[in-house]
């Protein structure tokens, strides 16, 4: 039996705590930018922005985390500025230009309509797949998101 196979087998046979993915990090190149495009234009709610301590590349680093509205146990986002060059030359490209973040909705319609009017870059027009309807668009950086309601 291969070690994955006992390990799967290991995992079944113990009671697992429940569990959830509560956050994902967004390398972003500046806080208060990121906030407000989040907030402003997506409609999120500001979870948390607390100052944290560092120094050199980490002075001024923040604990920054948003929600989309109306999500009680869904994954939020954690806003972390980059830090150093590495960090700064994926901001836009985390996910290598595949769409990484898929935004669902109860009004496709509504916050198409409404994210167009706020300068949102959508990069196809709106269709409908066997899962739903979906459109992708940009966020600030260049991040690849799916707004999508589905079926």
């Amino acid at each position: 039996m291969s070690l994955a196979r006992n390990r799967l087998l290991d995992m079944t046979e113990h009671n697992l705590a429940h569990r959830r993915l509560a956050l994902v990090t967004l390398v972003v190149a500046d806080y208060d930018e990121a906030i407000a495009f989040y907030t402003n234009v997506l409609g999120f709610k500001l979870v948390t922005d607390e100052a944290l301590d560092g120094d050199g590349d980490s002075a001024d680093k923040r604990w920054v985390v948003v929600s989309p509205s109306g999500s009680q146990h869904g994954c939020d986002l954690l806003l972390a500025r980059a830090a150093g060059s590495d960090q700064r030359e994926c901001i836009g490209a985390q996910t290598g230009g595949r769409v990484g973040f898929f935004l669902h909705t109860e009004d496709f319609r509504g916050d198409y309509e409404r994210m167009q009017r706020l300068g949102v870059s959508f990069l196809e027009t709106p269709r409908d797949e066997p899962y739903g309807t979906v459109v992708v668009f940009q966020d600030l950086y260049g991040n690849r998101w799916d707004l999508l309601q589905p079926k």
